[in-house]
């Protein structure tokens, strides 16, 4: 579990889940996605609590990284990372997505489908990172 090549990709991927997350959510869907937005008032904080979301982010790769590494069977590629990447983007994002929006008011359906779009981008790099560098590094 705590192998160089697992605590390596787990950084590579902390990095892209924290600055990949502010790239694709945070600059690119930020307008569209609050044109989207459902009746819940008040949900996204003005300002983020920085050290639980790079917390959080680290977990998140931690977890991804080695259950990508008991998935893989050492047989790791780039592609397979990518496979990798967009089940869990399918499962996590788009699936969670279509349940948030059948059970809550935050995003409407147009907004729901195309941010389970983006974790599915956002996991298929995480997936790249994880299998370039479980591909790389022995």
């Amino acid at each position: 579990m705590f192998t160089k090549t697992n605590l390596i990709s787990t950084i590579a991927t902390t990095i892209w889940g924290f600055m990949g997350g502010y790239l694709l959510w945070g600059v690119l869907a930020d307008s569209f996605l609050n044109s989207h937005m459902g009746t819940a008032a008040g949900v996204p904080k003005e300002v983020p609590e920085w050290g639980i979301l790079a917390l959080g982010c680290l977990i998140q790769a931690f977890a991804f990284s080695s259950i990508f590494r008991q998935w893989g069977e050492s047989r790791y590629t780039t592609s397979d990372g990518i496979k990798y990447g967009i089940l869990i983007g399918v499962l996590v994002g788009l699936g969670n997505e279509l349940i948030n929006h059948a059970t809550t008011n935050v995003l409407d359906l147009t907004g729901a489908l195309v941010n389970g779009l983006i974790y599915i981008l956002f996991y298929a790099v995480m997936g790249f990172l994880a299998g370039l560098i479980y591909n790389k590094i022995k």
